[in-house]
């Protein structure tokens, strides 16, 4: 079995080129790749390729794309304020670009392809927790970015019987989390400063909770689908019903630390939501057997990850 991961070079993508490679079902693994938010590093000791070209080319996906199995789009332009600032460029990595890689796989014959979505399609929605069958209310251009990767998603499979797999990703986290960057993910950018002696920066009160998800409980359940094929007629949230707010986070950080952190509040960021919680009964439904890491656990990994990293480059 081939299987592609577009943006495979990335936090989550090389992640489960990871695990993909480390499956005796799958013969070869892609990573396709700009190299606009990944990085090549991230895929060392990887029995993968890297192929380094963008969504946006649909040569170039053809090739890649040739004799697949499989093919999982986690290809994207991240972070909420990067969408307010830059609303078209995330359009037309995130909307566009699903829709070349849709096109693509159809033209490789109709080939299982697993799309990224995120919670934020949800938005301004404050029902919890948060269950796919909720009316959809995005708040940023990259929620609405989403939106439409698993709209076309399920649109193709409707459209075209392509079998898809659209997951809801709920704020994931752990080694490979890029933070020296104005849009890190909360959990890299607190270990990044606890670890550097920096201020820890929380947007607003840090009451605002989310539902953190270890990365390789996330790699594992996507495996689980490329090999099993598994497809959904509707979106799957890809998370576990946990809920904790940054103040938590925080607590935990200093308890597996052994020794307290600062903290610098700044204004609420434009387009975050304040609370995320996922429903997980059609996860579980379709991956009944799932396991998935414990934050405490997750965050003492991606702290060892963080100091192993400043070793190395120290």
């Amino acid at each position: 079995m081939k299987v592609v991961v577009t943006g495979g070079a990335g936090f989550i993508g090389a992640n489960l080129c990871r695990h993909l490679s480390a499956s005796e079902q799958v013969d070869s693994v892609v990573a396709f790749d700009d190299l606009s938010s990944g990085f090549r590093s991230n895929l060392d000791g990887v029995d993968a390729t890297l192929v380094e070209a963008t969504i946006l080319d649909p040569d170039a996906l053809d090739a890649a794309f040739d004799g697949a199995s499989a093919i999982v789009h986690l290809g994207a332009r991240p972070s909420v304020p990067r969408s307010v600032k830059d609303p078209v460029a995330s359009h037309n990595a995130n909307a566009t670009g699903t829709m070349n890689v849709l096109e693509a796989a159809r033209r490789a014959g109709d080939r299982h392809v697993i799309v990224a979505s995120s919670s934020s399609v949800y938005g301004a929605n404050p029902a919890l927790p948060k269950h796919e069958g909720l009316a959809t209310r995005p708040m940023s251009p990259y929620a609405a970015s989403k939106l439409a990767t698993e709209s076309y998603a399920l649109a193709w499979q409707a459209s075209y019987d392509m079998p898809t797999l659209a997951f809801r990703f709920f704020n994931v986290f752990g080694p490979l989390q890029a933070a020296g960057h104005a849009y890190a993910a909360v959990i890299p950018a607190f270990v990044d400063a606890a670890l550097a002696g920096r201020p820890l920066q929380v947007h607003g009160d840090g009451t605002q909770s989310r539902d953190f998800t270890y990365v390789n409980t996330v790699c594992s359940v996507i495996t689980d689908a490329v090999l099993r094929q598994v497809s959904s007629p509707e979106p799957v949230n890809l998370a576990f019903g946990s809920r904790t707010n940054l103040l938590e986070v925080i607590s935990l950080l200093e308890d597996l630390l052994g020794e307290s952190v600062a903290v610098e509040h700044t204004d609420p960021r434009v387009g975050d939501v304040p609370h995320s919680q996922a429903a997980n009964e059609r996860l579980m439904e379709l991956f009944p057997s799932v396991e998935p890491v414990d934050l405490r656990t997750g965050v003492a990994a991606t702290i060892e990850w963080f100091r192993s990293e400043a070793a190395r480059e120290g």
